[in-house]
Parts: C-alpha cells; structure tokens; sequence
C-alpha cells in the first residue's frame, strides 16, 4: 500500500508551521503523479519492480475531496479551494445551503448522512461525487493507475462518499492487468446508524478494521493494573467474528496505522516490543486479510517524513528516521509463516490465564506470545511434526541451518519453550532443520 501519490498542496513556510506535514498528501490538487514522493515514470517503474518480485501494489486513493489551504502544489500547479485548473470549478463542490446544511460548511452532526455526505469534512473541498463529471474525472484517474499495474485501492474517507456514489465510481472501472477486478479497501470508521455503518458499503470492498485494531489495543495494553500490567492477550481465545468483528473476508486488519498511531487509538511503534507482538499476532492468527504498517519516527503529530528542504521524500533508510517495522526479523518472518499456514485452522490454543498464549495452525505452524514483563518457560503441544525447527521470531534458516536458535518438538508434537519478556516464538513446517 502507498501513500496518495497524485499532486498534492505543498504548504509554504510563508503559511506558518507546520511546513510540509505529512498529511499534505492527502489534499490533492491534480491527478497527474508529480508528488511529494516522485514523478509519474518513477511510479510506474516502482509498480513495475514490484510485479516483477511477485508483490503487488495498492494506493491510497483521494477521491471524496480536494484541498482546504494553500495555493500551490508540489507540480507547480497554482488552484483555489474551489478551482483547479482544467479539472474543477466551483460547481464541482458541494455548498452552503444548496447541499450543505452547515452554515460554515462543515460537519457538525457525523451521525447525519446530509452532513456527513454533503458538507466538508474538517474544511476540505468536497467534491460533488454525485455528478457524472466528477464520477468520469475519478474513474479516469483510478484507471490509469490500473493500467500501471496497480491491483487495488485504499479509499480514504470512504464514508463521506457514501457508498451509492462510490458504486457508480467502481462501476466505471476496468480489470487489473491479471484481469481481475480491483481490490477494495473502504475508510469507513464505526459509529453512524444505518447507511453510515461499515456493513453498509460491505457490497463495495472491504473495510478497514478500525474494530480489529482497538481489541487489539485492549489486549496488548489497555489494561495497566496489577497483576496484569501491561495488557491481558489471553482474553483473543475468542476473536474474530466471535468477539464482534466484521466478517473475515470483509476486513483489512491491521494494528495501526497513519492515523490511529497519531491519535492514540491503537498502539503503535511507540509501544516498542508490544507493538511488534501484536503485529505478529495478527499475521498469526487468520483473520481478515492483514496489513502490516511501516512509518516514520515522529514528535509532533504534523511532523513531515523525512524530506529535503522542499519537502520532497528522501529515500527509506531505516538509521535515518524511518521505522521499518516491516522489516523486523519476526514481522518480515511471520508474513511467510502466515502464508505457509494458508488457512489452517487453529488448534491447540494454550495460556497461562494472564498474557501468555500459544496456538498452531493446524499441522503447519505454531507461534507462543509473551506480553509479560518477564519470561516464561512451559511445555506446549505444537501440533507440529518431531525435529528441531528454527524459531523463525529470531532468525531465518538458509541451506539448511538457522541463523537463529532452534527448538526440538520431540514426539507427539510437545516441546518445552522459553519465550521471553514482550517476545515471541514461531515455528512451521517449512523452518523444519531435521
């Protein structure tokens, strides 16, 4: 999944802080692909680099609104809140009173649909998505990020689309390059009644899990009393769509992203080693389709990604203000684990009544989380098959060896396993040494 990458504001020092925050992205002035973070050639070289490593390529799709601020974007393109040269004019925007019942213009009720549909969401140029020009004028953008190679999109503030608008959007949409129709996943936030609940726009996409991300919050950390301190992860026993989720094939998981790690709903790198367990937890445990979020280090909640002077994005360097959680030796392991053990069900769930929890895949994996503050050692049934395994938290195996420690599952799949503090240990089939 990649960020918003068509033109965007660029905001100016002249503007006051912040400069260049990093939510500059997401208040689009045009659609060619001269953003903050390339050109169009070097997008669609990236789509290409990645189809050819067998990864495919999602963007995050800006489509409910325009800008709300400034005048000139990183293409060099001067607009207007309500004018964007050879795209839109002021009647592409809803308005005060024809649509928009709001004397400013914004929303004031989010349990209204009007509002919520017609008036701008935090000052932003809400685009009449109702009207065939603007519909025509989205599709022709998600088509040529299509015909790029991209397999899908992230739509945010899907909700103040509304799905009826958003179905005729998709319906102008042609195949991925494998021919399939393009994947979708849909902002749509809990809360709202009827037409602005997330299983309104089921028949649409996919939604995020802002659901799946704050039980996972509640597990790992919300509880901070004795004796638990820390979180209580036996209570995911029962998860999914037996603790109220949506259903699996319905949601985008993931434990945090862009705005929840700012706004303190969910955990995020902050949280250091529980955020990592959690993330591994979630590629563990099947649900939904899982999204793994890599981010920059940040004090202030505007703070641009690191850039140039011009707020252009330097290159990833994990020793240079990126993160990179998803590079982490387990985080990047446990992907491969998740699609080795396909969809397996879960068995030998095992815990210790506090944070300690442990469960296999069927025959094919098995996986103990520590979200305790000291270490724990118990005998567990993995499921697995007797030999020794590389425990793939804390290396890989290459030619037969692990760079790593390895764990011995001796007959009837028991094995007796240390698993440190906030910490993991994962095994599968295929990390089998001997």
């Amino acid at each position: 999944m990649v960020a918003p990458p068509q033109d965007s504001l660029s905001r100016q020092a002249s503007a006051g802080p912040p400069v260049h925050p990093w939510w500059e992205v997401y208040q689009p002035v045009d659609y060619n692909l001269t953003s903050r973070m390339g050109n169009e050639n070097q997008f669609k070289s990236m789509v290409a680099t990645c189809r050819s490593a067998g990864v495919k390529v999602y963007v995050d799709a800006v489509i409910n609104h325009m800008t709300g601020q400034g005048d000139i974007s990183y293409g060099g393109v001067h607009y207007s809140k309500y004018n964007y040269p050879g795209i839109y004019t002021f009647a592409d925007f809803h308005h005060y009173p024809a649509d928009c019942p709001t004397p400013d213009g914004n929303i004031d009720d989010f349990n209204n649909y009007l509002q919520v549909t017609k008036c701008e969401l935090v000052s932003l140029a809400d685009l009449r998505t109702e009207s065939n020009k603007v519909r025509d004028t989205l599709a022709a953008y998600l088509n040529k990020l299509l015909s790029y190679g991209v397999s899908g999109f992230r739509v945010d503030a899907a909700k103040h689309i509304g799905e009826t608008d958003l179905a005729a959007i998709e319906s102008r949409l042609h195949r991925t390059v494998d021919g399939t129709r393009p994947y979708f996943a849909l902002e749509v936030p809990p809360g709202g009644p009827g037409k602005l609940a997330p299983q309104a726009f089921e028949g649409e996409g996919s939604l995020l899990g802002f659901d799946f991300a704050g039980q996972i919050e509640s597990a790992f950390k919300s509880y901070t009393q004795t004796p638990i301190p820390g979180g209580n992860i036996t209570d995911l026993q029962v998860f999914g769509e037996a603790s109220g989720l949506l259903p699996s094939n319905k949601e985008l998981a993931f434990v945090e992203n862009h705005d929840s790690e700012r706004n303190g709903s969910t955990l995020s790198y902050k949280d250091g080693p529980t955020n990592t367990i959690a993330t591994e937890f979630m590629l563990a445990e099947g649900y939904g389709t899982p999204e793994v979020y890599a981010s920059f280090a940040w004090t202030n909640s505007d703070d641009s990604p690191p850039a140039d002077a011009n707020g252009f994005v330097t290159d990833t360097d994990c020793n240079k203000g990126w993160v990179c959680q998803d590079r982490f030796t387990g985080v990047a392991n446990m992907v491969g684990w998740h699609n080795y053990v396909g969809d397996a069900a879960i068995a030998n769930w095992a815990d210790d009544g506090v944070n300690l929890i442990a469960f296999s895949r069927g025959h094919r994996g098995w996986i103990a989380i520590n979200n305790a503050t000291s270490a724990k050692t118990r005998t567990f049934d993995t499921g697995l098959a007797p030999g020794t395994y590389c425990d793939i938290i804390h290396g890989s195996v290459s030619h037969g060896s692990c760079s790593g420690p390895t764990i011995t599952v001796g007959p009837g799949g028991m094995a007796s396993v240390t698993v440190a503090a906030k910490d993991s240990v994962a095994l599968d089939g295929a990390a089998r040494l001997r």
